[in-house]
């Protein structure tokens, strides 16, 4: 596997392009700690050509469901995005946008899930858009049925945001140890 990132990225050599030392398609890996219905590690993409990097390893930070979903203007729940990661719906403006919306909030970061609920393997490569704004926060594209998934379970649970640890170094974790969820296929 090659590594970025210091192992919290890694990317399988049959699915990049390196050039100059920039991998293409890289993994960013999560744990949701609670609730523990969903305690798996999640994988998310990092944006190609905007947002920051994590240069920290939070072990426990909330993950904010934005309110409205897509965070395209003015949060509802801003306030509770500061200092936090949003989980942010794709749809209504660009991942830029997006971005630059929960940065405004004080987001130490934002994680973008597919709007395709049923979406469990395709992941979509986030890219700047015609603006030439900027972001400085890492944004991640995280699949549907995950994105979907975590939602949910909060709601169920009636909780206003999950914890996670992010990122996670999968490359210390023995495989058979590995908690995936059991609807997506690695």
């Amino acid at each position: 596997k090659g590594l970025g990132w210091g192992g919290w990225c890694s990317c399988e050599a049959s699915e990049i392009l390196c050039r100059d030392g920039l991998r293409v398609h890289e993994y960013l890996y999560f744990q949701v700690l609670s609730p523990g219905d969903i305690r798996y590690i999640f994988t998310a993409t990092p944006a190609k050509d905007f947002g920051g990097v994590f240069n920290t390893r939070y072990e426990q930070i909330h993950l904010v469901p934005a309110d409205p979903p897509e965070a395209c203007g003015e949060l509802n729940n801003g306030v509770f995005i500061q200092d936090q990661i949003a989980l942010v719906e794709r749809g209504g403006c660009s991942f830029l946008s997006k971005t630059r919306v929960v940065q405004e909030h004080g987001g130490r970061a934002v994680i973008i899930a597919d709007n395709a609920y049923d979406n469990d393997s395709f992941y979509v490569e986030m890219i700047q858009d015609s603006t030439r704004l900027t972001a400085d926060i890492p944004a991640l594209f995280l699949l549907g049925r995950d994105g979907y998934m975590i939602r949910r379970s909060l709601e169920q649970h009636g909780l206003p945001w999950a914890i996670i640890s992010i990122p996670v170094n999968v490359t210390s974790i023995p495989a058979y140890e590995m908690m995936q969820p059991p609807w997506t296929f690695w």
